[in-house]
């Protein structure tokens, strides 16, 4: 799934062309992360552990054979376009087809936006296909079922919050889902087999002009505040790092908000899973194409990777469901706080 490179990776930014002067493109470069109360994260959490049952019924309707082009990975498309657009979410599928080592293959990326006029996303991301192994039945649940079902679970949880009107300093952002296909290399990671699906997006959303026909410069791709990418999540005591420096101020969200939720011990844990460190890992991921194209990324992977990782021990018997829980605790709260939604009747 993903290729661990013990060089830096460096990246340059590529914005000719793109206008600095478009008020919603500015906007987001300013945006401020809330902070909430203790009532409200309190009510957060609350959410979350009520809907632990949900959680792994979401959980359990992913964890199956996906591989690209085939028809698990097939039935979890459904699943997962079902689900939101019963959620009144609208969701697209950016389906092509790709040449790799195996032939040519279908793919077909998922996008659920909450709101489609908004101008500008909160993009969370991972990848819903599994790798194809011949020896035996990976199910890949780190790898990375357990990041879909966080997303699905909460989508459905904080319904009632995600329907409110936003106020007025975040009134043109809204939440967006990808769901990737296509991560995980055929047969060995290369630039040509691995991330087929980031890789086609990317491209695609920068040709593509937002607003249509304008002039200056912006495409899809801007409209990305930042892209969040979820990866091998659900073991045991996770560390994470800050990868990117364009985005330390997200992630010192994410640290703050942690110590925030043990200082009222809403989380299970002692341990810190977000460390108050940066590092260059060179981490091979579906934000790679995206990254490279100038989208700022905050992306959530653990290191080291989960003993499990690309193991048939990778099933649900070996995930941990107290640190998921702790997790969602943070994310959804993360969410929330970026943007700047009410909790004024969330209970």
């Amino acid at each position: 799934m993903i290729k661990m490179s013990i060089f830096i990776l460096l990246i340059c930014f590529f914005t000719i062309g793109r206008s600095s002067d478009v008020e919603w493109f500015k906007r987001k470069k300013n945006h401020v992360v809330h902070n909430l109360n203790s009532k409200e994260v309190s009510a957060i959490s609350q959410r979350v552990e009520e809907s632990a049952d949900e959680f792994e019924k979401i959980l359990d309707s992913i964890l199956i054979p996906r591989v690209p082009d085939s028809q698990g990975n097939r039935k979890v498309q459904e699943y997962i376009t079902s689900f939101l657009r019963d959620l009144n979410w609208d969701v697209e599928v950016d389906s092509f087809t790709d040449s790799t080592p195996l032939g040519k293959k279908k793919f077909a990326n998922i996008i659920a936006t909450l709101d489609p006029k908004a101008k500008r996303h909160l993009t969370f991301a991972c990848h819903f296909d599994s790798k194809l192994n011949r020896e035996y039945t990976f199910l890949g649940a780190v790898d990375s079922a357990v990041p879909c079902a966080m997303m699905l679970n909460m989508a459905k949880t904080l319904k009632d919050v995600f329907s409110k009107s936003p106020p007025d300093d975040a009134s043109d952002i809204t939440l967006q889902f990808i769901f990737f296909d296509g991560e995980e290399a055929f047969v060995r990671w290369t630039d040509t087999d691995s991330l087929y699906g980031a890789r086609h997006l990317a491209k695609t959303w920068e040709q593509k002009k937002y607003p249509e026909n304008n002039e200056d410069g912006t495409s899809e791709l801007d409209r990305m505040d930042v892209l969040v990418l979820l990866d091998l999540l659900g073991g045991p005591t996770p560390t994470f790092y800050n990868y990117f420096t364009e985005t330390e101020h997200l992630y010192d969200s994410l640290v703050s908000i942690e110590t925030f939720l043990q200082s009222k011990k809403l989380l299970s844990n002692t341990k810190k899973y977000f460390v108050n460190l940066a590092m260059s890992a060179g981490i091979q991921d579906d934000h790679i194409p995206f990254y490279k194209r100038g989208v700022r990324t905050l992306h959530l992977i653990p290191l080291p990777f989960p003993t499990v990782w690309h193991q048939e021990s990778d099933n649900k018997d070996n995930l941990d469901f107290s640190t998921i829980r702790n997790l969602n605790k943070i994310l959804w709260t993360f969410v929330v706080a970026y943007l700047h939604l009410p909790l004024d009747s969330i209970s």
